[in-house]
């Protein structure tokens, strides 16, 4: 049973994902092969070589078979298992509970060729509405705290398979680094009643100096101060600080992502790169201060010791820079 610990200094929980131990990608990067021949476990006709779907969008066609377009199965070697119970214990000064929570993958496409930048449009919209259907699935569970669903994409970015797809895992615990969003989010409300992503889409909207895409709904910046090179947020423009409830951006959002990644694509020669929805935690009703968004970040760099040691990042692009850059790639 996977279990999550609490440093005592700093308050961080550590996923120990004993599950995790025995996946042998995490050791050799090499693909699967069968009797002489390499085998996609995501690829349409192999659903036998992941565990049952959790979901997929399908044309009438039966569950684990061929004939989905987009396909969510529970990960082979998860972080956290739904099943148990939480059973938080102290041991001295130390905090633990048993791993409890979810681990899907979420295979993007049965196209083994595509990217998210290059597969159609609708293609991608469905992922954004699969998402949210998990989401608000999971939210049912009162034991879960939050989901963060990312993507992997490239070996550089911590993807262990080719095939196109995204990671989503439930928490019993809200994240730290969400934990402190949330609570800079709400100090800017106390002082100035506004929400803090609000300002700064104003401000980057007015500026336009780290702008890098504006549509009806959404803007595309480098932040103020980035952590790493070309890191870009799409936030946004209609407040909202749950992803699961902004349904009717989900078109545009489509768009929008595709072009930013189309973007990187052209100018950084395709780079491997993560992105992260950020948003509310699942048992929060909607919060006034706090703004749901996508954060982007090509592997251009390595995270070293120097921010390791001091949570400092260096990054030798200004976020101008960076931004005029995108910018003028174009939108096709």
């Amino acid at each position: 049973m996977p279990e999550l610990r609490r440093d005592p200094v700093t308050g961080s929980w550590v996923i120990i994902a004993t599950e995790r131990s025995r996946r042998p990608t995490d050791f050799i990067r090499s693909p699967v092969v069968i009797q002489g021949v390499r085998v996609c476990p995501f690829c349409p006709g192999n659903e036998d070589k992941t565990p049952p779907e959790v979901r997929a969008f399908r044309a009438g066609t039966a569950a684990n078979a061929p004939g989905w377009s987009i396909r969510v199965v529970p990960n082979k070697f998860p972080a956290l298992k739904v099943e148990g119970h939480l059973d938080e214990e102290g041991e001295g000064i130390y905090d633990r509970m048993n791993g409890v929570g979810a681990h899907e993958v979420i295979i993007e496409s049965p196209d083994h060729q595509l990217t998210l930048a290059t597969m159609p449009e609708k293609r991608v919209e469905e992922m954004f509405w699969m998402f949210s259907e998990r989401f608000s699935d999971l939210k049912k569970d009162t034991r879960l705290q939050y989901v963060m669903v990312f993507k992997n994409h490239g070996e550089a970015a911590g993807a262990s398979i080719e095939h196109t797809h995204s990671q989503l895992i439930a928490l019993p615990v809200v994240p730290r680094r969400v934990a402190e969003e949330i609570k800079g989010s709400r100090r800017h409300w106390k002082h100035r009643r506004r929400c803090v992503y609000c300002d700064i889409l104003r401000q980057e909207s007015r500026e336009g100096v780290r702008l890098i895409l504006e549509s009806d709904r959404f803007l595309v910046v480098t932040p103020y101060a980035p952590r790493f090179p070309f890191e870009s947020w799409i936030i946004p423009k209609n407040h909202n600080s749950h992803f699961e409830g902004a349904d009717s951006d989900y078109p545009n959002l489509a768009w929008v992502m595709q072009t930013l990644l189309r973007k990187m694509d052209r100018m950084l020669e395709r780079p491997a790169y993560n992105f992260m929805i950020h948003t509310a935690p699942l048992q929060e009703g909607p919060l006034s201060h706090y703004h749901w968004h996508i954060e982007v970040i090509p592997k251009l760099t390595k995270v070293a010791g120097f921010e390791w040691g001091t949570g400092f990042y260096i990054n030798p692009t200004p976020p101008e820079e960076a931004a005029r850059f995108l910018r003028d790639a174009g939108t096709l």
